[in-house]
Order: structure tokens, then sequence, then C-alpha cells
């Protein structure tokens, strides 16, 4: 039976504690999502047995209903009409959520809209260096052709360049200007520096106030002539550095000389700051998360306490934390580790989804179970 679009925006609505508890709405290619000021008032057992609604849960500050293709729009035009509430897009109803959230998941969610939109360039690299070691270790003779020698060159790049990356997005999420985040980002992989992934070997140092002060070990105005290959941290915290400096400057700056005065000041002072600061500082706070992390996959009891809390973590919209993780393992060239965790929750699920759906007798269920399983084999379990 065709569903009256109407009788569910309207059944929807009716659950949801009024209109004043609505601040926001918008919906994605299958989800109605809605900010809600009190979760509290939200008549979810209600709303879960409304026709049309396939499924309800809580996530990243968002209250999201599954309702399906092609006709959570005709519902979603129907729900803004009957409740008057004002329309917005994702990216708006993702910054109300924001707002209502503690600050460690305002940190979460922040990593994750820094690291999820240079995943493709990831994806693309570790495939093609993939497929370049699998043909060179089955044909042998391969590894000595220019053919290999270009494809290793072109599959390198994502992982060699990672902090222009990661600048680039960190600039767009943290409002700066994306290519002064470039500069940055290029600035930390500068070919005058010793690339990072040979610091074992030595490097030079530029002593740009004297010998400058010495504080537990630390030198104030030593800059060390070292790259930082393998780093993202450093990368996101510069960046946030920059960013703010450019929004101040552009508030006080003279509009007639703000195209000038404002980016150089923000270049110089970044620069000063991440080599001098930001950069040695977080460089080895990284590395001590990396190797902590490192060790606690490592040990059966911390891999098993891992693969309970990620599916918990997903649930929850924290999964994204991982990325700074696993991006971490990747770029210092060691393995990631933590994907095959979460990969085994992934196919559990998909193994659990895939039985609901063929043993149920629930249509209402069995609706929603098979879809789930095919999600759940892609890595979506959400």
């Amino acid at each position: 039976m065709e569903l009256n679009y109407r009788k569910c925006a309207e059944e929807i609505f009716a659950t949801l504690g009024g209109k004043d508890n609505i601040i926001s709405a918008a919906h994605c290619a299958t989800r109605l999502r809605l900010v809600i000021a009190d979760n509290s008032k939200v008549d979810v057992k209600t709303l879960e047995n409304v026709q049309g609604v396939q499924g309800v849960f809580n996530s990243s500050g968002q209250l999201q209903i599954i309702i399906g293709t092609g006709t959570v729009n005709k519902v979603y035009d129907e729900f803004i009409a009957i409740s008057g509430v004002t329309g917005g897009s994702k990216e708006d109803v993702k910054a109300a959520a924001a707002s209502q959230m503690p600050w460690w998941k305002q940190l979460i969610k922040t990593l994750g809209d820094v690291f999820v939109p240079i995943l493709p360039a990831i994806v693309a690299a570790g495939l093609m260096m993939g497929l370049v070691e699998a043909l060179g270790k089955a044909i042998p003779s391969f590894a000595s052709t220019d053919w290999y020698a270009f494809l290793d060159m072109a599959s390198n790049t994502s992982f060699a360049f990672l902090p222009v990356l990661v600048a680039v997005s960190a600039a767009h999420v943290f409002g700066g200007n994306i290519f002064l985040g470039a500069v940055i980002g290029l600035m930390m992989v500068h070919p005058a520096l010793t690339n990072g992934w040979n610091a074992a070997n030595g490097y030079d140092v530029w002593y740009l106030f004297g010998k400058g002060i010495n504080i537990f070990g630390y030198t104030l105005g030593q800059v060390n002539q070292l790259g930082y290959q393998g780093h993202v941290i450093p990368v996101v915290i510069a960046v946030w550095v920059m960013s703010k400096i450019e929004i101040k400057l552009h508030k006080i700056v003279p509009e007639m000389i703000d195209l000038f005065v404002t980016p150089l000041t923000t270049v110089i002072v970044t620069a000063l700051a991440t080599f001098m600061v930001i950069g040695p500082i977080f460089a080895t706070l990284e590395s001590w998360v990396l190797s902590a992390a490192t060790v606690l996959v490592a040990n059966p009891f911390g891999a098993l306490a891992m693969g309970a809390l990620y599916p918990i973590t997903v649930v929850m919209g924290l999964h994204h934390m991982y990325n700074t993780i696993e991006l971490g393992m990747l770029s210092t060239g060691a393995l990631n580790t933590w994907m095959p965790i979460a990969s085994a929750a992934n196919f559990a699920q998909f193994g659990a989804c895939l039985a609901v759906g063929l043993k149920t007798k629930n249509a209402k269920r069995k609706t929603v179970a098979i879809p789930s399983a095919l999600s759940a084999s892609l890595g979506i379990t959400e």
C-alpha cells in the first residue's frame, strides 16, 4: 500500500514534543535528520511504530529517522509544512547539532570533519600501492621497469604530501583560507628540511634568537631543520592557530591593506609558532599516542577490548576519532592494525542482520534488516 506522506509526517511531528522542541530539520538520501532541544520529550516508542518509519536512533547530536530513498524527501516536505519549522541543509543541521554537544564530542567531530574528506586520496593511494607491490612480487622483472617506477611515484604521492592534504582540509573546517593552509602544509614538508622519515640520520638546527633559552631540555628560539612527513596532529594544530590569527586580523586590519597585511602576518606568525612550539610538542605527543595504540592492539586483551568498544563508538558517532590514529599509522609507513578489528565488527553485524532478514516473519523488520546487511558488508553500520 502506498504511504500517505502527510499522515506519516503528522504522526512523526506528534511524537516530538511540539514545534518549540525542534531546533532544525533536514534530510539526506534515506533519513529525516532533526536536532531536538530536549530528547526526553520525544516519544521514541510511538515514533518507531509510525507507518513509513523504518528505524530511529540518535547520532552526533541528531535524531535520525530512517524512512527510505525516494520517500524521505516527500515526508520531509510535508513535515516542514505541518510543523512550521524552517528547513535547512544537512550542514545547517550538523552545525546546530554540534552546538548541543559536550566539548569532547565537538573535538571528535572536528577531527572527523578534517580527516574524512581526505580519505578518498588515502584509499586511492593505498589501493594503488597494493597493486604495484603485488605486480612487483608476481612479476619480478616488472619491478625494474619505468612503469613500476612511475606507478610507485604516483601511489606514494598522497602519503608524501599528507600534511598538505590535512592542512587544506583543516583550513576549510576552521574557517581559514585553504590556500594559506596549503602553504603551512607545504612548509612543513619543504625540501630544504630533512625528510621526517630520515630523522635518525641527524639534522641541522637554526637558532633564530641566538642560542635561545633552555627550558626542561627544550630550547626556545631553536628551529629543527626537520620535516613533518609522517605527522598529522601538528598540522591540524598549526592550521587551527593559523585560522584563528587570520580571522582575528581580518577584523582589526583596515580594509585597504587587509589583502597584504593579513596573509603576510598570518604566514610569518604561524610559521614561527609551528616550528618553534607546535611542531616539536605535538609531534612528540602524537608519537606517544601512536606507540600506545600499537601496544594496545598488539596485546590480545587490548585488541579484544577494542573490538568490543568499536561498534559502540560507531552508534555514538565517535568512531571518527580512530581516523587520526589510522592516518598516523599509515603516514609513518607502519601497518594499519586498527582496520582489521573494525572490519571484524562490521562483518559480525552483517551476519546478524542477514540472519534476521532471512529468518524474521515481521515484514517491517525484514525491510530494515536486509538493506542493513548490505550496508554493513560495505562498512556502514550506523
